[in-house]
């Protein structure tokens, strides 16, 4: 039986797919459930004011167009997982990291949390994490060995990310050794961008300050485009991709003297 919560995010997959709008019997049989479980999980995104229900259908709002972030963390799962994993490696005991939101840094904060090599039997923290999102901030807080920054800002219930001047004047006054930057897409040509011109610019604020710049970026972003440039390539360092990402995605990013690591 597949849970409430990935059927709601599958239907709104289906929802950005194509023109935005679905109808239950197609809904239905695309998720292998009733028409009635349909309806019930369409009624329950209306609810949330994700979707405005028609006859026999529903159709997305414009809010949901960048789906909440708890939407989307179950699409490419495993393969984000080992992006961060390879990511959180690249890191040492004693560094400052910053963290912008999404949910590819999300599971870097988690892989930086659980490294044995960054725990630490002093009083005092081993890793000093900036970042202006409130989830990645709740799943650190606890961690004794992390001493944890987080920017002001104004909160996007989307992301969960902190935005505008109070997050950028924070980010002024500090250094990084490294950041990992998630992005919506990133190519050669426009560099790494995001769809909301707010986070591009916080991101660009972490990116500034940061002696390594990391993009981690499953397959399906690299080659893209988004909207607001967060940064050109020439300012990324590294950018840690999964297996998926073919040397067709890959080798432009090398060519522009990017380093590239595959998880």
């Amino acid at each position: 039986m597949v849970a409430p919560q990935a059927r709601w995010s599958a239907l709104l997959e289906m929802l950005t797919r194509g023109d935005g709008r679905i109808e239950v019997e197609a809904a239905a049989a695309e998720l292998g459930v009733s028409a009635a479980t349909t309806r019930r999980d369409l009624d329950e995104l209306a609810r949330q004011q994700m979707v405005t229900r028609t006859h026999g259908g529903a159709v997305i709002n414009a809010i949901a167009y960048d789906l909440p972030l708890r939407y989307k963390a179950a699409r490419n799962a495993p393969e984000k997982d080992r992006i961060a994993d390879a990511a959180a490696g690249l890191v040492k005991a004693g560094a400052v990291v910053g963290l912008n939101g999404g949910t590819t840094t999300t599971a870097v904060a988690r892989a930086l949390a659980i490294r044995p090599e960054l725990g630490t039997e002093s009083a005092g923290p081993s890793l000093t994490v900036v970042t202006n999102a409130l989830n990645i901030a709740n799943e650190l807080v606890v961690r004794r060995h992390v001493k944890l920054v987080v920017t002001g800002g104004v909160a996007r219930p989307a992301s969960y990310e902190l935005t505008g001047p109070l997050a950028t004047e924070v980010l002024a006054q500090i250094t990084l050794d490294h950041v990992f930057i998630g992005v919506d897409a990133i190519d050669v040509r426009h560099g790494a961008t995001a769809q909301d011109e707010g986070e591009a610019g916080i991101n660009r604020a972490l990116a500034l300050r940061a002696e390594q710049v990391v993009v981690v970026a499953d397959s399906s972003k690299l080659g893209r485009r988004a909207f607001a440039r967060i940064c050109p390539v020439k300012d990324v360092d590294v950018l840690v991709t999964g297996k998926a990402a073919g040397p067709e995605l890959t080798e432009p990013f090398a060519a522009a003297g990017v380093e590239i690591v595959r998880a």
